[in-house]
């Protein structure tokens, strides 16, 4: 789940980070005497919410995904312990022949 809080913290910043960068530009005083940089200060505004709206709900998707793949590999182990023994120990093997024949 650490990585979907990242994914989530990541894209909220570059979503600030451009929601800033537009104020500041639109923000400039012989802009905004203008109505029709109001008019695109405010479409602007409402289409940056609608992008961090999306960008949590995104990382929500991500952390359910990652939680059900990791239940599933949970129970698999549980259910099937030896297979995963076995498969452990074969890699372990690969690594072990691959670093002495290196020697």
């Amino acid at each position: 789940m650490s990585a979907a809080n990242n994914l989530e913290a990541a894209s909220n910043a570059v979503i600030e980070d451009i929601a800033s960068e537009v104020k500041v530009v639109l923000g400039n005083a012989e802009l905004a005497a203008n109505p029709q940089i109001k008019a695109l200060r405010q479409r602007l505004e409402a289409k940056i919410t609608i992008a961090r709206e999306l960008a949590a709900e995104k990382a929500k998707i991500a952390a359910q995904k990652a939680k059900e793949a990791a239940n599933t590999a949970n129970a698999y182990a549980h259910d099937e312990p030896w297979q995963i023994a076995a498969g452990a120990m074969a890699v372990g093997l690969l690594v072990g022949l691959l670093i002495s024949t290196r020697r």
